[in-house]
């Protein structure tokens, strides 16, 4: 069954296919091994979503989006992922700033009400956020945030992992602010492509090789003082920025997963049916151990559905689980992209030896998948984090 969504009192049900068509899925999922092989932007796909309206999923339909809910989104960022793993994970990272921006309109904040008014009129925005060396993310940056006259900020520093490098027009991202009369200060803003703002060409990665995720250098970019969107004192908070990167960041990425998963799974059904056996004569869908695999995996993704529409749709409806909230939300991005490793781990075993060739999808996604441990909150942070909730802190 399909989530539903309310508008203007009235419940609907909500399809799909309406900004993902089977038409367009199937075109993505044909160019997906060639931007792999190529190491290249899936441009093509950027231009077919953008089309759709896909980008503008998460804008309220009065700013001239979808008007969808997180919870809508991550089975759209699921059916993606099924077709084209790096171009679900590049696509994320737009949505996680078009998320955050309804996280914080449904609470009353409208301070990235340009964020959703960008994306209905065709802005790709990126997520400048990841550091080299820095396990605090959100809570502590090396880049410097040096304050303006006007009120705006200037930032020199070293992003890593900057999605949609070649295509994006504005990113968001973090630095510090060491000279703010108040004590040191995290600001977020965001500022445009200039000449300030060098990408490195340097993803040249295993998988996931379509987000093109690279190096970018800031060398003093400027966020205007209607692009500071907030200064918050470092270290972990319940700020509502915080807590609407931290849950939309990691419910899209457990969505993105989730779908990998899916796709292996069918896969290897389809070569458990294809494949015959010599010793028997019979199917492999016939044998019992290649049952009990293809069981396995069915029941690690089953599960996975609930806990990621549970939670997104706990965000959408306010719900409040105080002190739990970080500790639900970076358990179902661990339990995603570990169940997802897992089952495609199976599927290479069903397949059998051809998936271990590159003209199989199963090795891409073999690849592909292993980018998840890396993504925050990794295993480290997310046992970290679940053992602070239940636990409380170490003791000094």
């Amino acid at each position: 069954m399909l989530p539903l969504r309310e508008q203007n009192g009235t419940v609907t049900t909500f399809d799909p296919t309406d900004l993902l068509p089977d038409d367009l899925l199937e075109r993505i999922r044909s160019r997906a091994a060639s931007v792999d092989a190529g190491n290249v932007f899936p441009d093509a796909d950027l231009a077919e979503l953008r089309t759709t309206g896909y980008l503008a999923a998460l804008v309220p339909a009065d700013l001239g989006g979808a008007g969808l809910g997180l919870a809508e989104v991550s089975v759209l960022q699921q059916r993606l992922a099924t077709a084209a793993p790096a171009t679900a994970l590049a696509i994320n990272m737009h949505l996680v700033w078009t998320g955050v921006a309804k996280v914080l309109a449904d609470r009353g904040i409208d301070t990235l009400r340009f964020v959703q008014e960008g994306a209905a009129a065709g802005e790709v925005f990126a997520f400048g956020i990841s550091e080299a060396g820095n396990d605090l993310v959100l809570f502590g940056s090396d880049t410097v945030a040096e304050p303006l006259p006007d009120g705006g900020y200037a930032f020199t520093g070293t992003k890593i992992f900057t999605s949609l490098a070649p295509v994006w027009t504005q990113l968001g991202l973090h630095g510090l602010d060491t000279t703010s009369p108040d004590g040191p200060q995290m600001v977020y803003a965001f500022v445009p492509r200039t000449e300030a703002v060098v990408t490195r060409d340097d993803w040249d990665t295993v998988g996931m090789r379509g987000t093109q995720s690279r190096t970018t250098e800031l060398h003093g970019a400027v966020a205007a003082p209607d692009r500071v969107v907030r200064r918050i004192a470092p270290g972990p908070q319940p700020d509502p920025l915080v807590f609407g990167i931290f849950s939309v960041f990691e419910l899209l990425l457990a969505s993105v997963y989730t779908g990998i998963a899916r796709r292996a799974l069918d896969l290897a059904v389809e070569a458990a049916k294809s494949r015959t056996s010599k010793r028997t004569g019979r199917s492999y869908a016939q044998d019992p151990d290649i049952r009990w695999r293809i069981a396995d995996m069915a029941l690690a993704y089953d599960a996975l559905l609930p806990q990621i529409e549970s939670l997104s749709r706990d965000v959408d409806e306010r719900a409040d689980h105080g002190g739990l909230w970080f500790a639900k939300l970076s358990g179902v991005k661990h339990r995603a992209v570990t169940t997802a490793k897992q089952v495609v781990d199976e599927a290479m075993l069903v397949a059998g030896g051809s998936s271990y060739f590159t003209r199989n999808e199963l090795s891409r996604l073999y690849r592909d998948v292993l980018a998840g441990m890396f993504h925050p909150s990794d295993p480290e942070s997310a046992h970290s984090t679940v053992a602070g909730a239940w636990l409380g802190p170490l003791e000094a």
